[in-house]
């Protein structure tokens, strides 16, 4: 079964109506897309305004397209240091939870946050402190989840936020062990600032064999090392990264999952995609 190649809504269109979003991506034929309610659409998401006839609409001008929504987008800081603004954002994202149904949707996304607002770097953000502090936001996130029937999906981004690591990952999976958490697994987050010292075959198979079973949605994009630094911000296939390794996994593991293009814009997504659907085609990626 291959993977559905899908796109970052955000990525194509900014501050639009669901009809214009809608024919905006169309022309790329994605399988599935990430919406972030609040970036891509004019309507956005402000608190209180999600509703069931809301989120069905969303779903019904987009499935006019045959375009499903794969992960709606929630982006949040679970440890902001302000404790006012944190309870802001985790009734956000309640808010998204108890309606993702609605959009066609099970899951919710959010990377991990760390102790800057903003979510850069900050020192205290590897305390284990703040590592409780996260599962804390995180219970009660998935309460709510648990309770809806649908899905938070955390992200790790190496160096810089709360899950930085695929041992921080895994450590949290088995710390909450929820039926309601999953994992968006994206490589390139993964690796850290300075590179690799295993690899990239090692480095992927190391996170399956953590948490694969419970990766939900693969993101795709690229990287190089510049100046001894990861510059992670490239389209899929421009970059570095191993994929025919990483395709090899995903096609034995997690056949049929959705991969969503980061990174692309109306310039690069086209060939982003026909790179991603030119390894898969050989159904066995050979380097």
């Amino acid at each position: 079964m291959q993977m559905q190649i899908g796109l970052r809504a955000h990525d194509y269109a900014n501050n639009v109506s669901p009809e214009e979003l809608a024919e905006i991506l169309a022309v790329y034929h994605p399988a599935s897309i990430q919406l972030a309610l609040a970036k891509a659409l004019s309507c956005g998401s402000a608190p209180g305004q999600l509703s069931p006839g809301f989120a069905r609409r969303i779903r019904q001008i987009l499935e006019k397209k045959d375009i499903s929504i794969a992960v709606l987008g929630c982006y949040i800081n679970p440890v902001h240091p302000d404790p006012q603004e944190r309870e802001n954002q985790l009734r956000r994202f309640e808010e998204h939870l108890r309606f993702a149904r609605d959009f066609g949707c099970a899951l919710v996304g959010t990377e991990t946050g760390s102790c800057n607002g903003n979510c850069s770097f900050h020192p205290d953000t590897e305390k284990s402190s703040t590592f409780d502090l996260f599962c804390s936001s995180l219970e009660r996130l998935l309460k709510t989840a648990e309770k809806c029937g649908s899905i938070v999906a955390i992200e790790a981004v190496a160096d810089i936020h709360t899950i930085s690591t695929i041992e921080k990952m895994e450590q949290v999976l088995r710390r909450l062990a929820s039926p309601a958490l999953k994992v968006i697994y994206d490589p390139v987050n993964l690796i850290p600032n300075a590179g690799l010292t295993e690899s990239h075959e090692q480095f992927f198979t190391r996170a399956f064999n953590a948490f694969g079973n419970e990766i939900a949605v693969i993101h795709a994009k690229d990287f190089r090392i510049e100046e001894n630094k990861k510059n992670g911000m490239l389209p899929a296939g421009t970059g570095e990264l191993d994929y025919p390794a990483l395709l090899r996994i995903i096609m034995a593991r997690k056949s049929g999952i959705d991969i969503l293009l980061e990174n692309t814009n109306p310039a690069s997504g086209f060939k982003a995609m026909e790179f991603l659907k030119a390894q898969m085609e050989l159904g066995t990626p050979q380097s």
